[in-house]
C-alpha cells in the first residue's frame, strides 16, 4: 500500500525592511529541498502589493520523506539564516486533495469554484484523451472501456491537471467578494 504525498504549507511575514531578503533565503530553501529523496516540488507565492506574506509549499512523496528533510542538517542551518528574516511562521501539513484548495488556511474557496477548476482541467484532458485512445477502447465493453479511461486519466489529473489548474485559477479561486469589489473600484478611479 502506497502512501499519500504530503505538502508542507508555510507562510513566512517578511521582517521589516527584510523582504528582499526573505525571498532570497526562500529561493535558496527550494534548492536545497530538491536535492533530497522524495522530493515532487515546491513553490513560493509572493504576497499581494500591499501585503509582506510568503506562501511557501515544500510536497515530499510520503511523510518519512519529509520528515527526513525537515530533520535534516542542511535544513536547521538553512533555518538559522533566516533567523531575523521573517515574523511569525505558520505551518500547515496537508495529504490527497486537501491541498488543491488549501493554500489559503483562512477560507477555501466555494465548492462551486473547486468543481469549475476541476472541470476545467478534466474536460480538455479527457476529450485529448478519447481523441487519442477512443478509437482503440471503442470496440470494448462499457466497464473496460471506463476503467482503462479512468486508470489512465486520474493520476494524471491528481497529479498534473488539476494542481496546474488550481495554479492559474489561484487569483480568481481565493478572490473573496470584497477584494473583488476593491479590485472593480481600484480600476474605475485610474
Amino acid at each position: 500500500m502506497s502512501t499519500p504525498p504530503v505538502t508542507l504549507m508555510v507562510s513566512r511575514r517578511a521582517a521589516c525592511g527584510r523582504y528582499q531578503d526573505l525571498l532570497a533565503w526562500l529561493h535558496e530553501g527550494e534548492q536545497l529541498a530538491t536535492d533530497f529523496p522524495g522530493y515532487l516540488g515546491s513553490g513560493i507565492l509572493a504576497p499581494p502589493s500591499e501585503g509582506d506574506e510568503f506562501q511557501i509549499i515544500f510536497r515530499f512523496a510520503s511523510e518519512q520523506t519529509m520528515h527526513a528533510w525537515e530533520h535534516s542538517a542542511s535544513r536547521r542551518a538553512w533555518l538559522e539564516r533566516g533567523n531575523g528574516l521573517f515574523e511569525r511562521p505558520k505551518e500547515r501539513r496537508v495529504s490527497g486533495i486537501d491541498d488543491w484548495f488549501g493554500t489559503n488556511t483562512v477560507q477555501k474557496p466555494p465548492r462551486w469554484k473547486q468543481a469549475t477548476a476541476i472541470w476545467l482541467a478534466f474536460f480538455p484532458v479527457s476529450l485529448l484523451f478519447n481523441l487519442l485512445f477512443g478509437h482503440w477502447l471503442a470496440p470494448l465493453d462499457l466497464l473496460p472501456r471506463v476503467l482503462l479511461s479512468t486508470l489512465a486519466l486520474t493520476p494524471l489529473m491528481v497529479y498534473l491537471f488539476i494542481p496546474l489548474s488550481t495554479r492559474l485559477l489561484a487569483g480568481w479561486l481565493n478572490a473573496t467578494p470584497r477584494a473583488a469589489t476593491e479590485r472593480s473600484q481600484g480600476l474605475r478611479s485610474r
